[in-house]
């Protein structure tokens, strides 16, 4: 009987192992899947987090262009502004020089010379100072991106051929770009 009694106490207890044992696999697979759930959450959030960041330095950059675009633009506008007020004054300019040229060649007072001159100076200073500057083209040779052709003449020297032989109208710079050809005769 004792060893009936062993016997049923062995399968009892190995009865309970089994459930133990069924119990904690149970739990195990619990844990499993509840680690796998936490880790699916943790892949997505970080993606998503990673889309995010991504995002707003794709929105940083975007408003860095746009800031950097409309500092640009405004300063090509005050920029485009200064030159069509200085294009303006280019036939002022142009009448000061054709004043001072009359005035050289009569016998009018000295006073109404240097009082033209002195106009023209302060007037070529002040525009020189804002960029201005006069395209030298008497001489040199023929340059299609500051000369402008209006005349050929003939001439018998080689080295005149080519070159700018008489000027018809100066022609400006205002800060190295070009806001008028200089009109010229040019040597054949």
């Amino acid at each position: 009987m004792e060893k009936e009694l062993e016997k049923d106490l062995a399968q009892e207890q190995a009865k309970e192992v089994k459930e133990e044992s069924k119990k904690s696999s149970k739990k195990e697979k619990k844990e499993k899947s509840r680690i796998e759930e936490l880790e699916k959450k943790v892949a997505e959030l970080e993606e998503k987090t990673a889309k995010d960041k991504d995002g707003y330095i794709r929105l940083m950059a975007e408003f860095d262009n746009y800031r950097r675009r409309t500092s640009q633009e405004k300063l090509e506008l005050v920029s485009m502004a200064s030159t069509d007020t200085i294009k303006g004054l280019l036939p002022v300019l142009d009448d000061c020089e054709r004043a001072l040229k009359v005035l050289m060649e009569s016998d009018d007072s000295d006073a109404a010379k240097e009082g033209t001159e002195l106009i023209y100076i302060k007037l070529m200073g002040y525009l020189k100072s804002k960029g201005l500057a006069v395209i030298e083209a008497l001489g040199e040779p023929f340059d299609t991106d500051l000369h402008e052709a209006v005349a050929q003449f003939p001439v018998q020297e080689e080295e005149k051929k080519g070159k700018v032989f008489d000027v018809v109208q100066t022609g400006y710079t205002l800060n190295g770009k070009v806001i008028r050809y200089a009109k010229v005769v040019v040597g054949i």
